[in-house]
């Protein structure tokens, strides 16, 4: 408890790491600001009906961080911006040169990736806007507009969407944290109150029960996420002795952290994109005035619907992303290659590509737990729904884990910027 409030007096009497804060908080508001102005012409009792029942566009409003929910001018949200990461993500296993630049031209490499991925957000912003857009006035929640009227919908939704991504990146350059992720648990933890007050006055003491044992499994999820998250292999790493004059360098012994959960939330939210996404593509042709493309996207839709097939896919997603973003991520071989400059080896181990097939071994031994375990995480309030008939869990248990993920690796960098300024 001393350590926590040492840690806190410290965040607030250092004038560098409060201001960062400050502007993380300063960015945020302006998000929510912008997430309570409606687009003109929804029909607000017909859009809460709509999300009150329907699963699929809620676990849509917790991606764009609790824009869509009103129909908000930042409806999208991130969530272009996260498609296009995915999809950048899945070229760099097609296009070499692509994987070159995010894992060896260092941080201008990186840069241009980035880039890359913001100049697809737009595009993709704009696909995204009219398909909700179309939808929605379909199901009789926007009133029929004109070209015109859409066009300009579309447009403020995407330029939103853009604007929002821009947010994100300054929270990351300027602020602490991923931008992204902070916008996306900014909107979970804004629904809060709602949900709370949903809950109070909507209570059943015959539910006293359920309520109870999801109190007991959320305290049993929060602290296993906790526990996985920060949990790490050490590789023991030695530094070989150099003799330069009269001085001997060299000859310590350190170890390299692997964590266990290397891809952090990322691969919940992209497995998300990609359940989610299908089906709102779906849901644009089932209204399509021609018999077979209508009878085919409906059926699809309905198989979708089926529970122990969601759960299933959403498992495999999971798992299958964990293990890609922690690829992506953690390149072996540059790391060994490192090492090896440095005067650095693996006790055991001989430098260079043995290290490197002693990192990789190591760190699929290590995914394959925290991939089983982010995969039994995700459907298991699926499982409890399934069992109690309360509809909320399955989107409260990704608004979970989602945000103590978030607020982890928040913790974990200021402590980082506090122990650089102590030092």
């Amino acid at each position: 408890m001393e350590t926590f409030f040492t840690k806190l007096k410290s965040v607030l009497t250092d004038e560098g790491l409060r201001k960062r804060l400050l502007f993380v908080l300063g960015a945020l508001l302006i998000f929510r600001l912008l997430a309570a102005i409606p687009l003109p012409g929804v029909n607000t009792i017909a859009l809460e009906q709509f999300f009150t029942n329907n699963q699929f566009f809620g676990l849509l409003n917790i991606l764009s961080g609790g824009g869509l929910a009103n129909l908000s001018i930042v409806m999208l949200a991130v969530g272009p911006y996260i498609t296009a990461s995915i999809i950048m993500q899945l070229l760099t296993i097609m296009i070499p040169k692509l994987k070159a630049l995010y894992h060896e031209e260092g941080e201008a490499g990186r840069k241009r990736f980035s880039q890359y991925s913001r100049l697809l957000t737009v595009p993709l912003a704009f696909i995204q806007g009219l398909a909700f857009l179309l939808v929605l006035q379909r199901e009789g929640i926007l009133v029929p507009l004109s070209f015109f009227d859409m066009a300009g919908n579309v447009i403020v939704a995407a330029a939103g969407s853009i604007l929002l991504m821009w947010i994100g990146e300054l929270i990351s350059e300027f602020g602490i944290g991923n931008g992204v992720s902070l916008i996306i648990f900014a909107g979970i933890v804004a629904g809060l109150p709602a949900a709370i007050s949903q809950l109070i006055f909507s209570f059943d003491p015959s539910q006293i029960p359920s309520y109870l044992a999801l109190l007991i499994v959320g305290t049993i999820i929060t602290a296993s996420v906790v526990v996985v998250t920060e949990a790490e292999r050490p590789v023991p790493v030695t530094y070989a002795k150099r003799v330069r004059g009269s001085k001997v360098y060299g000859g310590i012994s350190t170890y390299l952290p692997l964590r266990v959960n290397q891809a952090g939330v990322i691969p919940i939210i992209f497995a998300l994109s990609i359940l989610l996404l299908p089906q709102l593509l779906l849901s644009l042709l089932a209204r399509i005035d021609n018999s077979i493309v209508e009878t085919v996207s409906n059926a699809i839709l309905a198989g979708l619907q089926n529970q122990l097939l969601y759960a299933v896919l959403y498992f495999l997603l999971v798992f299958l992303f964990t293990y890609f973003y922690t690829a992506v991520t953690f390149d072996p071989d540059t790391i060994a290659t490192n090492l090896q400059k440095s005067g650095a080896f693996v006790p055991g181990v001989r430098p260079g590509i043995s290290t490197a097939q002693y990192l990789g071994k190591v760190i699929t031994r290590i995914t394959l737990v925290g991939a089983l375990f982010l995969g039994f995480i995700a459907v298991l309030p699926l499982a409890i729904q399934a069992a109690t008939g309360i509809t909320q869990l399955a989107i409260g248990g990704t608004a979970l884990l989602i945000a103590v993920s978030v607020v982890l690796d928040l913790v974990r960098k200021i402590d980082a910027q506090v122990s650089m300024r102590e030092y």
